[in-house]
């Protein structure tokens, strides 16, 4: 058993690519069951009513709500974690080299949404112009790994800049745009948590059951306030400490210290126990909240909680009727058009520019033609595209317009984007040869 199926899951979970992969199959999975004979039972399931609530304070959703509300939370609030770090450590820290991909973000998401808005203004589609403004990491990273030989590796940390700017973009435009009915009070108390998380960091609050019950208040109260609840997530996330309560230096003294005082047979045999466990809390602090955080998150970000949105949410049915209307909804084109070619444009045209005039500065080994092709890769959608689908819309035959859109223009763009990056001579430093740093981007 451990040889034949543990081993082989282990080293498949520890690829880059993992978590693209049990995303895409979450979602063939969802279609498939969407379009079977059991395709009512998948409504029935998504559509199961559950509340929460204390007192006056309630929170009563279907299961697909409490999986975007809740569930998705804990990936924005990855998110907010990965976005402190590149500002702190990361790409963003170095405003220079993170010109590019900042600018060719910006330019991804106007150009997708001014086409949406050219089609849809006016119409009852014209809510969703966030919709086609998202790139999914996950997938746009395995579509670059499959093109690894021809992609040198400084295109990798573009991609994965552009993303994190493209989700700053889109926590922003979900925060101002898809929110409703704000209560003040609820707001209030929300951000009254929040500042009292802050204090208790500043005075050494250490204790993590403390903050995990004060995250869940800042949840419920700004679900309550009107909010979109995985706002709390990225401010949550954003709040994390960025430094460690230890030095190492401190925990190296303190390991030689304990190593003079203990046995390496002591009788009885857990009689230096309470050493052992002393300095394996003072390591643990050696290490940032913020990198704890990621490290424990990363894994049921990527690996659970992102195919469980997939499966709820990528279930659209194909009946021939349903994608006769959604060829002509200006929606669905809006979408797919705005993802496909919206991305290409706007990344690849404001970049151009931003060369020209000599404010950015390509990565090290790539070409112009690599970023084009890393263009239409950032058309697939997926996951914040279908995130946003679900709060554009109230009526669902809206909705599924939208998700066709996001299924087709991600397909597209993938195999699109795979072909130009394979149109690109071999490189002598391929994407595939770079070290993979273990960075929780990598989702």
């Amino acid at each position: 058993m451990p040889r034949l199926i543990l081993r082989p899951l282990q080293a498949f979970l520890s690829t880059a690519t993992a978590g693209g992969t049990l995303l895409l199959l979450a979602a063939a999975v969802a279609l498939a069951w969407a379009n079977s004979p059991w395709g009512d039972a998948y409504e029935d399931l998504w559509g199961t009513e559950f509340a929460l609530g204390l007192g006056r304070w309630t929170v009563e959703e279907d299961l697909r709500h409490w999986v975007n509300d809740g569930l998705m939370t804990i990936f924005f609030l990855v998110v907010g974690l990965e976005i402190k770090r590149e500002f702190l450590t990361g790409e963003l820290r170095d405003r220079r080299a993170a010109a590019l991909p900042i600018i060719a973000a910006l330019g991804g998401m106007v150009a997708p949404a001014a086409i949406y808005l050219a089609l849809n203004a006016g119409g009852e589609g014209a809510h969703g112009w966030g919709i086609p403004m998202a790139t999914d990491i996950a997938f746009a990273l395995g579509v670059l790994l499959l093109a690894a030989r021809h992609a040198p590796a400084g295109l990798k940390p573009f991609v994965l800049t552009l993303a994190i700017v493209d989700d700053i973009g889109a926590i922003v435009v979900i925060a101002l745009f898809y929110s409703t009915g704000v209560s003040i009070e609820a707001l209030a108390l929300a951000a009254t948590t929040c500042g009292l998380m802050l204090l208790l960091h500043r005075v050494g609050v250490r204790a993590q059951v403390v903050f995990v019950v004060l995250g869940l208040v800042v949840w419920v109260l700004t679900s309550l306030s009107g909010v979109h609840p995985t706002i709390a997530g990225v401010v949550l996330g954003l709040l994390t400490p960025a430094q460690p309560f230890q030095r190492p230096h401190a925990v190296s003294a303190a390991a030689r210290r304990i190593a003079d005082l203990t046995k390496d047979d002591p009788e009885p045999p857990d009689a230096d126990a309470h050493y052992w466990l002393g300095l394996s809390a003072l390591a643990r602090e050696a290490v940032s909240p913020l990198a704890r955080a990621e490290h424990v998150l990363l894994p049921w970000s990527s690996f659970v909680i992102l195919p469980i949105f997939a499966l709820a949410n990528a279930g659209v049915q194909l009946s021939a009727d349903r994608l006769a209307e959604a060829a002509t909804s200006p929606i669905t084109l809006g979408v797919l058009l705005g993802l496909v070619l919206g991305k290409s444009i706007g990344i690849g045209g404001i970049s151009a520019i931003a060369l020209r005039i000599g404010i950015a500065r390509l990565p090290a080994g790539v070409r112009f033609r690599h970023l084009s092709g890393a263009a239409i890769v950032a058309g697939v959608g997926f996951t914040v595209s279908l995130f946003i689908a679900e709060l554009a819309f109230d009526d669902r035959a809206l909705v599924d317009e939208a998700k066709i859109g996001v299924l087709g223009a991600s397909l597209i763009a993938g195999v699109a984007g795979w072909l130009a990056l394979r149109g690109s001579p071999a490189v002598s430093e391929p994407l595939a040869d770079a070290e993979d740093d273990g960075s929780p981007t990598e989702r």
